[in-house]
């Protein structure tokens, strides 16, 4: 497993792919990120080197075959429900985002973490300290990593939605800021954001168990980089009358149907108002729909801010930037 070409854009593929007649295992040789961006502070430049979790969440963050890494709003739950339904129905199970109550050998057990993001933005001094919501180094170096990218100004604009319309404990502070304020928020807003995924760039590439999954791909081909997440998984030759049904399964509109019905087994899956479709989990999911958010003046300072995000992740510049 690989970051390939179609998972950075814009990036030559000399520099990213392993080549056919390279040996499976061989780690991937990429540029160095320290090249590719300028960067400050220790924990910036190395988090590998303070990545630690001394609490007991750290066994909920284990065991798993992969680990699907993201910054809250990119599609984590797009990919969790196909992935559930998939397995679910491959082994007569009913569907559930907790597959792993089955036991069944054959589910995988996966892990969904925010990481970085979530140990910076949530929780208080302790539990950072213990490093509450940060996956175990070893599990890092065990199992198969999965980042999921999206655009930040997509991802900011969906989290901010969801901290003033769906999440009641969402700090009191930020529901009364304006959405140009909690934009230039350090670790809320779009700064925070792309500290992470750098970070996470940083300290992932050119590892042979690292993949990059950009969300704007997955929305253009979901069957082809559905199929290319379950090889990854061990599935290199999945039922495709079960893959069509999890496809269908997980679409949007079905989605937000089953949220609006309770039908996830999550209280994290249930809108803040059934009346409001801005207060769903599964809102909209619109790529480039930032711009139905934020002023002309706020998209320049986005725009401006996207310059300091590693290149390699193919937003920001006109050439590679996702289209709406």
């Amino acid at each position: 497993m690989e970051i390939t070409s179609r998972s950075v854009p814009g990036t030559p593929s000399a520099e990213i792919a392993t080549d056919k007649t390279t040996q499976p295992g061989t780690p991937v040789e990429l540029p160095d990120p320290m090249q590719s961006r300028p960067r400050r502070g220790i924990l910036r430049m190395a988090p590998q080197l303070t990545r630690r979790n001394f609490s007991s969440r750290a066994t909920e963050l284990s065991g798993g075959k992969a680990i699907v890494l993201s910054v809250p709003k990119s599609g984590r739950t797009w990919i969790r429900t196909f992935l559930c339904a998939y397995f679910c129905k491959l082994h007569g199970r009913e569907f559930t985002l907790r597959p792993e109550r089955y036991g069944e050998p054959g589910i995988p057990r996966l892990v969904f973490s925010h990481d970085l993001f979530e140990h910076r933005t949530k929780g208080d001094l302790w539990d950072r300290v213990r490093g509450k919501y940060l996956v175990p180094k070893r599990e890092l170096q065990r199992a198969k990593i999965v980042l999921l990218v999206r655009d930040p100004r997509d991802c900011f604009v969906s989290l901010y939605v969801q901290m003033t319309r769906r999440d009641p404990t969402a700090p009191a502070k930020f529901q009364k800021k304006t959405v140009s304020d909690l934009l230039r928020d350090e670790r809320f807003g779009i700064p925070g954001i792309i500290r992470a995924m750098n970070d996470w760039l940083h300290e992932f590439a050119g590892r042979n168990n690292f993949m990059i999954i950009r969300y704007e791909a997955l929305r253009a081909s979901p069957a082809e980089h559905f199929r290319e997440l379950l090889a990854v998984l061990g599935e290199t030759a999945p039922d495709m009358s079960i893959f069509q049904e999890a496809l269908d399964f997980s679409q949007f509109e079905n989605m937000q149907k089953l949220e609006a019905a309770g039908a996830f087994d999550s209280k994290i899956l249930l809108p803040g108002d059934v009346r409001d479709p801005e207060s769903f989990k599964v809102r909209r999911g619109k790529i480039g729909g930032y711009r139905e958010y934020l002023p002309a003046e706020d998209q320049e300072y986005a725009a401006a801010v996207l310059a300091e995000l590693d290149e390699r992740f193919g937003y920001g510049r006109p050439e590679t930037a996702p289209i709406a």
